[in-house]
């Protein structure tokens, strides 16, 4: 090999040695932070840069995307002195990769430790009872105190989840006694509201039976009053036009006499009657004397002749005035 293409080779690898060091490819949604002889000199975006060879160099590289950060267990007090072992998940991202670079040394351990001693100060604040109800009020304090101090490393805190709250054994149980108490508790009220409510809804019903039934017994007497009624008033009517009637009778021709005829054979044929029954009676000393017993029904035959017509009208408004 002559000194000629040892020397083509040493420029070949010259010229390869210098690309590498001054050529650079920055991945999408990524940033690399440039130094030139050691200070800050400029932040590449995603692309292809060319940087001085030998005098810049990338000493940073910074992802830009959203990055989970795992925040191991750790003790907690609460306000009611009561232990617990919580760990969580924490959601951060670079938004200025030269602040994250030189705002601190290490940005992943600086979030770590401080949402830890973020969230022990959000704890011991609040009583065991509220810890598990208060998850979303926790992380957003925990999200607050670590925006504020990362805001000074390029760094925003998304979000915090609490991932798990563990208490100590023994207030496991204490907290199973008390919830198994208060679901017993809670039944308890349901039975007896039910029983309240099914006291009171037979008594309502005992109740609209007892005013149907008394509704019913009203209309019922109502009726049979209006029926008695309505019957006593035709039972007058009828009578006041059967005397009417035979009023208008007597007064025709031939009246009297067949009055005298039908009168006469009514007693024939109940006198007769008297001795076919076994009874007991007291009858007129003068009972055969047919002509005056006779005599005596015209005379007050005549004499409702005379007033039939007042009569029939008084009876008829008095019983009215009676039953109506």
């Amino acid at each position: 090999m002559t000194s000629g293409t040892i020397a083509l080779l040493i420029i070949i690898a010259a010229i390869i040695i210098l690309l590498l060091k001054t050529a650079v490819v920055v991945p999408q949604r990524s940033e690399f932070v440039v130094e030139r002889l050691g200070k800050y000199r400029t932040t590449l975006g995603a692309g292809f840069h060319i940087l001085f060879p030998f005098l810049d160099r990338v000493a940073y590289k910074r992802s830009l995307k959203e990055e989970p950060l795992d925040i191991s267990a750790q003790t907690c007090i609460t306000a009611d002195n009561v232990t617990l072992e919580v760990d969580g998940v924490l959601y951060l991202q670079v938004i200025n990769a030269k602040l994250s670079a030189y705002g601190i040394d290490n940005y992943h351990f600086a979030t770590a430790q401080l949402a830890q001693t973020s969230l022990r100060s959000a704890i011991g604040k609040i009583s065991l009872d509220n810890t598990f109800e208060a998850r979303e009020s926790l992380n957003g304090q925990v999200v607050a105190a670590l925006d504020e101090a990362a805001s000074n490393w390029g760094v925003k805190v998304l979000r915090y989840e609490i991932r798990d709250i563990q208490p100590p054994r023994t207030v496991l149980e204490a907290m199973e006694k008390q919830m198994k108490a208060e679901r017993e508790k809670r039944a308890e009220i349901a039975r007896s509201e039910g029983q309240k409510q099914a006291t009171l809804n037979r008594a309502e019903g005992d109740r609209g039976e007892a005013i149907f039934l008394s509704e019913g017994e009203k209309m019922k007497r109502i009726n049979e009053a209006e029926g008695k009624a309505q019957e006593i008033l035709m039972v007058a009517k009828a009578t006041a036009e059967g005397v009417r009637l035979v009023a208008e009778v007597l007064a025709s021709p031939g009246g009297i006499e067949a009055a005298n005829l039908e009168v006469a054979q009514n007693y024939i044929n109940q006198f007769g009657k008297l001795a076919q029954t076994s009874n007991t009676m007291i009858i007129p000393a003068n009972a055969a004397d047919v002509s005056s017993m006779i005599a005596t029904a015209m005379a007050t035959i005549k004499k409702t002749q005379e007033h039939g017509t007042s009569a029939e009208k008084t009876s008829v408004e008095k019983t009215k005035v009676r039953f109506e």
